[in-house]
């Protein structure tokens, strides 16, 4: 095996150990969240964030916009991992802890 090689996989582990941890943060930050803002505001801030550091890397890098026949398979994804998981664990953890 190169030393590139194993460069490239050991920056893959540790890039994929830094989401997981994130990750792991998500949902006892979003419990306290619901203390104090209601499950939509914090969905639709959420969202917003994410589309302007989306929007930032986009344009930083110079990236094609995707094309026409990736537009639906997009908004499926987007509807579920930018609506759907955070307002329904949001919802779900206005009535139990993060720990469950």
């Amino acid at each position: 095996m190169q030393a590139s090689s194993i460069g490239q996989r050991s920056a893959g582990w540790g890039n994929g150990l830094l989401g997981v941890i994130i990750f792991s943060a998500s949902l006892p930050a979003t419990r306290i969240a619901v203390s104090g803002f209601e499950p939509v505001f914090l969905t639709s801030a959420r969202a917003s964030i994410a589309a302007v550091l989306a929007l930032v890397c986009l344009v930083v890098l110079r990236q094609p916009r995707p094309g026409s026949q990736d537009t639906m398979s997009l908004a499926v994804v987007a509807l579920g991992v930018v609506i759907g998981f955070p307002l329904l664990s949001a919802l779900a953890l206005e009535q139990m802890s993060s720990a469950r």
